[in-house]
């Protein structure tokens, strides 16, 4: 176990940086209950050991449990503020059966306080090191049994339990499983990190008729799923003449003649401008999910570190753009004389004027709607009736159902 009796670690010391984190987190979560968990459960007993407190205990940030061979997060315990906000989404209270896919043992932890004694929580992941580090972890933290670690694919249903009152997906999911509908309770929340063309949001989701629909969509990020429920973007590597590569990731709408961006980078790049301004510490997080529901050829997009590139990048936000034909561009930001940035577009291409209008056009239609930051989301499996979908909704199809997401300028 992770637990020392080093001088920067001790007892006393956790429980101080334990009290800390709650009172951080008392401005951003509201119920008792979740508080109460985050105050109770030792975080410094789930996290890799030699992790210092002050990472331990940041409300804030993942502390990564496990990387793959490339450097990639497969595992990791995440903020404190996104796990207590997903359990207030949940809306579990005492008794509660709650399902929880993606194993830790902090969360299941954090549940098992909610839930008390009369509740219960499963816990499954796809790792035999996932679940056999929590389930050494829970049994020495006191929580063995009361949580139940299972070893399997989350994507489908956990043989002998359920139905839950509560599922809760702790890793990025593109689409939602049938077994998760299936095990879900009548009344029932599903909240899951629902990946929309590289957006994600948790999304507390509930039974409307035959789909359904969100009570809430948040930012947030995680580790993808893997197993059956995997689904890797497509990357689009563009040389760079100055050295390195851009590279462009498809969620599910990969260019139907990617050849044609070939060299597109030895082109002459191009900058406009919006209009719309930025004011420092301004949220802006709705644009994201904006882009994702209205761009045409959205796209995220990465250079490689140490590269002129990567240098122009570090001054954009979650960079997405718009590759369509032979040019793309990027969402970049300019500053406004100290009172904040202006929203733009860098572009590259024999038509990157084109391209560059078309990232700007869509800031210029949030900024006209309100700015709005988020948009109520929906989940139609299929054979659910799509006639009556929201007039006007983005319609995103997946493997099993189609997602809408509806504005609140949309009638």
């Amino acid at each position: 176990m992770n637990l020392t009796t080093d001088t920067t670690r001790t007892t006393d010391d956790a429980r101080s940086a334990r009290e800390a984190m709650v009172a951080w987190l008392e401005g951003h979560l509201t119920s008792p209950a979740v508080l109460g968990a985050l105050r109770t459960v030792p975080r410094e007993a789930f996290v890799p050991e030699g992790t210092p407190l002050t990472d331990a205990y940041a409300p804030d940030r993942p502390v990564i449990t496990r990387r793959e061979e490339h450097g990639a997060a497969t595992s990791s315990v995440s903020a404190a503020s996104l796990q207590g906000r997903m359990i207030e989404l949940a809306q579990v209270g005492p008794d509660a059966r709650v399902l929880e896919i993606g194993s830790g043992g902090y969360n299941a932890a954090l549940l098992a306080e909610v839930v008390g004694e009369a509740g219960s929580v499963v816990s499954i992941d796809i790792d035999p090191w996932v679940t056999d580090r929590a389930t050494e972890y829970l049994s020495a933290t006191g929580y063995g049994d009361r949580v139940t670690v299972v070893t399997g694919d989350g994507e489908l249903p956990v043989e002998g339990e359920g139905p839950f009152d509560a599922i809760l997906v702790t890793v990025g999911a593109w689409d939602i499983a049938p077994a998760w509908l299936e095990q879900l309770a009548e009344g029932g929340r599903l909240v899951v990190p629902l990946r929309m063309r590289s957006v994600t949001r948790t999304v507390a989701l509930r039974w409307d008729g035959d789909h359904l629909v969100s009570e809430a969509a948040e930012p947030g990020g995680f580790v993808p799923m893997q197993g059956i429920g995997g689904h890797d973007e497509h990357a689009l590597h563009l040389p760079d003449p100055a050295g390195g590569f851009l590279t462009l990731r498809f969620d599910d709408e990969v260019p139907d003649q990617p050849h044609l961006l070939d060299g597109v980078l030895a082109t002459p790049v191009v900058e406009t401008w919006s209009g719309v301004p930025l004011a420092h510490g301004q949220e802006f997080s709705g644009l994201h999910l904006w882009y994702a529901s209205f761009l045409d050829g959205f796209c995220r997009i990465n250079a490689d570190p140490d590269t002129e590139l990567a240098g122009q990048q570090a001054q954009t936000w979650f960079p997405f753009g718009t590759a369509v034909g032979d040019s793309f561009a990027y969402l970049a930001i300019r500053p406004l004389d100290g009172s904040g940035v202006e929203f733009g577009a860098r572009a590259w291409g024999p038509h990157a004027d084109q391209a560059a209008e078309r990232l700007n056009a869509q800031v210029q239609a949030w900024d006209e709607a309100g700015r709005p930051d988020n948009a109520d989301i929906a989940y139609w499996p299929d054979g659910a009736n799509l006639t009556v979908t929201p007039r006007g909704a983005t319609h995103l199809r997946k493997a099993r159902g189609v997602i809408t997401i509806s504005w609140p300028t949309e009638s």
